[in-house]
């Protein structure tokens, strides 16, 4: 099949990718000519695993290639993915102009008969807008589906090509016919294909990433009960956990949700129930939590070492907001770092993907060390913001040497507080007790 996908972020890349490797031609398209030169050498603007390679092998076989030029993408594909963002706007809505200007764009360069899909997180009633914009614009037949991703950042390959479900929200026999066909190589394990209306689908995306938001703001909120009482989070996560109502995912505490999703959907949904007179108390504190999460480890240290931080050097592991990417939108790490530096602290960072992005955000107010322990030399206290594998195992003696005090303030939960103590570390985590040697 013919297929063009409009945005080379991270959805775009991904999808238009994963579609190529599945057989099909397809056409990325970006008005970022830079970005679209690099591509086309093999350069990957995001790190996810195995994406790089994909790209290179599809490329390679000529089932994939990258353009400026939308109009001639649109004439040659039958389907048309718009995947450009959709940011958070000032009132917390989602701005749709880039999804409006390619629509409208699509209109003037129709040539007959398209399927134009929704794939970037819209909210509900975007496909009947995306639909009014294209009919001002061409007078050729057209059918506007709603298909939401639902990829993990870090795992994002292995979702697209194996799918929990694919969710179509299309009017029409003849543009479920196309996207069943489209979609048909990654549900060959009879996952479902579950066709509704583009306004349920657009709902759906939102839902879920809410949901699973409310899920970690409410496991947090216990972490907290569990210190100040003397329980631990982890005997209540396991406890809860084997309940097949609850299930065992997302129920980690941690120092907060981030990342392109959770944040920005969660409050897109709070400005759509505003917009319909409906206060949703419930993602409103999940957001509030999340946001005074993201404050909790900066808070354990002022409580230790004191507020006055000036001339204290501390040691960040984790930058991004999740493991396995490069991703530090939202990420709980800034929140730490900014605290930090406010208080007069200097910050050694490390992280094994993002320092990239990290100095875009942060610049030279901290610095920056490709291997982990060299962030630690001279450091009062080390920080565990991100639960990359590769800080699971860590060499302890070598960090009780370089550092000038043992104290590890763990917002992951990846260590062992009674393996800590035995080893001589003042330990604090989240929803777990204290541990000093």
């Amino acid at each position: 099949m013919k297929v063009c996908v409009i945005g080379t972020g991270y959805v775009g890349l991904v999808a238009g990718t994963c579609f190529a490797e599945s057989g099909n031609d397809v056409i990325c398209v970006d008005i970022d000519a830079d970005k679209v030169a690099r591509l086309r050498q093999g350069v990957i603007p995001i790190y996810e695993p195995g994406l790089e390679e994909l790209i290179k092998r599809n490329v390679a076989e000529g089932r994939l290639g990258f353009t400026t030029d939308l109009a001639d993408a649109v004439r040659r594909s039958l389907v048309c993915f718009i995947a450009v963002g959709t940011p958070q706007g000032e009132d917390g809505s989602a701005d749709l102009s880039a999804v409006t200007r390619v629509a409208a764009e699509i209109g003037e360069a129709m040539d007959g008969y398209r399927v134009i899909v929704d794939k970037s997180t819209v909210p509900v009633g975007t496909a009947e807008r995306v639909a009014e914009v294209i009919a001002s614009r061409s007078s050729h037949p057209f059918d506007v589906v709603s298909n939401p991703e639902f990829l993990k950042e870090g795992a994002a390959i292995e979702d697209f090509m194996k799918p929990d479900r694919v969710v179509i929200g299309a009017d029409t026999q003849r543009a479920i016919d196309v996207m069943k066909e489209l979609y048909g190589p990654f549900v060959r394990t009879e996952q479902p294909i579950l066709i509704m209306s583009a306004a349920s689908a657009e709902m759906t995306k939102y839902a879920a990433n809410s949901m699973l938001a409310a899920r970690i703001s409410l496991m947090n909120e216990f972490a907290n009960l569990c210190e100040r009482v003397g329980a631990d989070i982890d005997d209540v996560r396991r406890g809860i956990g084997f309940d097949k109502r609850i299930g065992q995912h997302f129920l980690f505490p941690g120092v907060g949700y981030g990342g392109s999703c959770f944040p920005k959907d969660v409050k897109a949904v709070i400005r759509t129930a505003e917009q319909h007179d409906i206060n949703f108390r419930m993602l409103q504190a999940a957001e509030e939590v999340n946001e005074r999460q993201k404050r909790t480890l900066f808070e354990k240290i002022t409580r230790h070492f004191g507020e006055y931080l000036k001339g204290m050097r501390f040691a960040v592991w984790g930058l991004a907001f999740k493991p396995r990417t490069d991703d530090m939108r939202e990420a709980p790490a800034i929140t730490i770092i900014e605290a930090l530096v406010a208080a007069g602290a200097e910050v050694h960072a490390h992280d094994p993907e993002a320092l990239n992005e990290a100095k875009r955000v942060f610049g030279e107010t901290i610095h920056y060390h490709r291997v982990n322990y060299d962030a630690l030399d001279g450091a009062h206290a080390l920080l565990i913001v991100t639960e990359w594998n590769e800080f699971r195992r860590p060499d302890f003696e070598r960090i009780k040497q370089l550092m000038k005090h043992p104290v590890i303030f763990d917002g992951r939960n990846i260590f062992d507080p009674a393996d800590m103590k035995q080893r001589g570390f003042t330990y604090y985590s989240v929803g777990r007790r204290l541990v000093r040697p």
